[in-house]
């Protein structure tokens, strides 16, 4: 089958209501990356040293040498960041990601950790680039992680954020099967679940944005008070849509060596301040948001359109355009995915092949059509979805004159365009139905082709809503 398999859906229009403990308007959640110690260094065996996240922005690989600098910046994190963003968070429901190697060389980080109550979750064996990795070789690399983690945190971590990830790591920790959620995301607000390693895996998604890590990025935060200003203005946006009955996830992400800074964790320390101040907050670790979504959200359990075998793809959707399971056939061999796994994801893709037919392949359609209250309901030979739909405008019960009205009408209706009188009978009701008839019997027959067309679509539109929701 043709499947694209990124989503650009999601929840859509009306996302879901989390129902976040003792109705919450906003889940504030905090991360620290614990990463000192399990970076690109060539006494972890690596083939360079780092050049990522540290005050030299503009730091290159050094080829089988250590870079002093560096090495001292990442050791900053851990001797004196660390301990600040401690007494600073210590209070609230924090997760760390902890890279396994780093946290294997920070025993009184970790028992500070757990003292605290945080959540360590894995942030991999090692604080380097996984894109080149084969597969077998990132999930030995997992493996290990999780092993170490299980060693040096006495349990194993139920959370997985890799960071420098490949196509690969969703998949992976998918398949490894004990991990309550993903973090390699950063596609929503809301945690979500996908179907990966042959079975539903809860995401929940990360941030690059109110991130620290701009600190030591080209044109990112280059003071405290725009990092400041940029989560108070994150929280009052999200904050305000939880007020209007929308509430949604803010993810602040710190590393130690960054916002651990004297005049940047200033900062960080008003804008947690602040968003204590407000009623209704959250503050949660991933790992609750993710127990607490898995119990108020779970996985869905209907088959997703885009999975079907063709047989049960027709078998769904082959009635939607009325007798016309041609349609469905040609849909499944669209390029289908995540995003038409929805009403409206799988009416695009029977509208599409509508739109596509011939003019005599759509001019059958149309004749499909049962006339309105015609001979076929007051035979109860109607499919299922038209007797329903005739009856929401009460077409069912008609009086003998109405009766005779609509047969003069869909006679002469006939007649003249050559297929039956074709119109979405639920956007209207019984006398709309017969003023819309009238009008448009006086229509030219190129017209009602195509009004006819528009109203099938729409027919197929609310048909799926109604199946699908």
């Amino acid at each position: 089958m043709n499947r694209y398999p990124r989503d650009f859906t999601g929840y859509g229009p009306t996302p879901p209501d989390p129902h976040w403990p003792g109705g919450a308007k906003i889940a504030v959640q905090i991360v620290v990356n614990y990463e000192e110690g399990g970076e690109n260094n060539i006494l972890h065996g690596d083939m360079a040293s780092e050049a990522f996240l540290s005050e030299i922005v503009s730091a290159e690989p050094w080829p089988g040498q250590r870079h002093w600098n560096k090495e001292s910046i990442y050791e900053y994190g851990a001797r004196a960041g660390f301990w600040r963003l401690h007494r600073m968070l210590g209070h609230l429901p924090v997760t760390v990601y902890g890279v396994a190697t780093a946290l294997a060389r920070a025993p009184e980080q970790v028992a500070a950790m757990k003292g605290a109550g945080w959540e360590i979750a894995s942030h991999g064996l090692k604080w380097i680039e996984y894109k080149d990795f084969s597969k077998p070789e990132e999930r030995a690399h997992m493996d290990e992680a999780i092993a170490l983690h299980t060693e040096v945190v006495g349990e194993r971590p139920r959370g997985w954020y890799t960071g420098r990830c490949s196509m690969h790591t969703v998949e992976i920790a998918a398949e490894e099967g004990g991990f309550a959620y993903v973090a390699d995301s950063y596609a929503d607000e809301f945690p979500y679940w996908v179907r990966a390693g042959g079975r539903d895996q809860l995401v929940v998604p990360y941030t690059l944005d109110a991130n620290d890590m701009r600190f030591a990025t080209p044109q990112g935060f280059n003071s405290g008070d725009q990092f400041e200003a940029y989560l108070k203005d994150s929280f009052d946006m999200l904050y305000a849509e939880g007020v209007a009955g929308a509430p949604k996830m803010l993810s602040i992400g710190l590393h130690c060596r960054l916002v651990g800074r004297p005049g940047r964790a200033a900062a960080l320390k008003r804008a947690v301040d602040y968003m204590a101040s407000h009623d209704g907050v959250w503050f949660a670790t991933r790992l609750q948001i993710a127990e607490h979504w898995a119990a108020t959200h779970p996985a869905p359990l209907a088959e997703r359109p885009s999975a079907m075998s063709l047989e049960d793809f027709v078998a769904a959707f082959g009635g939607i355009y009325e007798h016309s399971p041609w349609i469905a056939e040609r849909a499944h061999a669209l390029e289908l995915g995540p995003t038409h796994d929805s009403a409206r994801g799988v009416h695009s893709a029977l509208t599409r092949m509508f739109r596509r037919a011939s003019e005599d392949e759509r001019l059958g359609v149309l004749r499909a059509h049962p006339d309105l209250a015609g001979k076929l309901a007051a035979a109860k030979r109607l499919t299922v979805e038209s007797t329903a739909e005739q009856a929401s405008a009460g077409l069912d019960a008609l009086t003998d004159e109405q009766r005779a009205t609509f047969t003069r009408l869909n006679q002469a209706y006939v007649a003249k365009h050559g297929f039956p009188f074709i119109i979405a009978v639920r956007d209207h009701d019984k006398a709309g139905i017969m003023a819309a008839f009238e009008r448009r019997l006086a229509n030219d027959t190129a017209t009602e082709f195509t009004e006819a067309c528009r109203q099938v679509e729409r027919i197929a539109e609310l048909r799926l809503l109604e199946k699908l929701g």
